[in-house]
């Protein structure tokens, strides 16, 4: 477990893409939870599942099943949030078509645990095994709820970037409509001989005659002064 612990410790958030850093951690979460022989991670984008990074072709094939059959233990544990382990395949008595199926990519146990995060994306960390009861010891779980833990700051950092650039792009668009804003009042205040007020009250009429936004008819009295506008 202190293993564990230190690798997930190192595992380095900023300035990498989100695929990367999941791809090391599901790396670390195959080797580091007992009974683990693949590893994955399922992310929930609305009503879209996919498989976001895994370690085995076990777990990819395991959760492509479940994504085919729309339900499935990686899925329910990502949208109820509870922890589902299945034992034995041979004698799972949930999800009959998919563990029809598990048969023939060699799954025989599982666990997937929910990621503990509360923003627009959920999902779940997924364990997977040839061996039956693979998971039973309380080691297994307690590890990869570090694991769950670990994955969930990744994606909430990534969403958190992701909602700064967006804040950024937002004020950069912002502020350049304002300056051809103030640049189209200019021109028409020179053009027509009227006040600030009224030049805003031209291009706000244009707007809603037009159905355009306000910045695109600034946009065009601006490119009107230019030679050939």
């Amino acid at each position: 477990m202190e293993t564990l612990l230190r690798d997930l410790s190192r595992v380095v958030l900023a300035d990498r893409a989100l695929g990367e850093v999941l791809e090391e951690i599901t790396g670390i979460a195959s080797r580091g939870i007992p009974g683990a022989e693949a590893t994955s991670i399922t992310l929930v984008r609305g009503d879209r599942a996919y498989t976001a990074a895994y370690t085995g072709q076990m777990a990819m094939d395991a959760d492509e099943l479940q994504y085919e059959e729309g339900y499935g233990p990686c899925l329910d544990a990502g949208r109820g949030g509870v922890v589902l382990r299945i034992d034995d395949m041979h004698t799972e008595e949930r999800w009959p078509d998919y563990v029809a199926r598990t048969a023939t990519i060699g799954v025989r146990s599982s666990l997937s645990l929910p990621l503990p995060y509360q923003g627009g994306v959920i999902g779940a960390l997924n364990n997977y095994s040839s061996q039956p009861q693979a998971f039973a010891s309380p080691d297994s779980l307690a590890a990869a709820t570090d694991v769950a833990e670990a994955i969930a700051v990744a994606v909430a950092n990534a969403e958190a970037h992701h909602q700064l650039g967006e804040q950024a792009r937002n004020m950069r668009i912002a502020m350049e409509s304002r300056s051809v804003i103030e640049q189209a009042k200019g021109v028409l205040m020179a053009q027509q001989q009227v006040d600030a007020e009224q030049a805003f009250e031209i291009l706000r009429a244009a707007s809603q005659r037009s159905n355009r936004k306000l910045r695109d008819i600034a946009v065009g009295v601006v490119a009107s002064t230019r030679p050939g506008g």
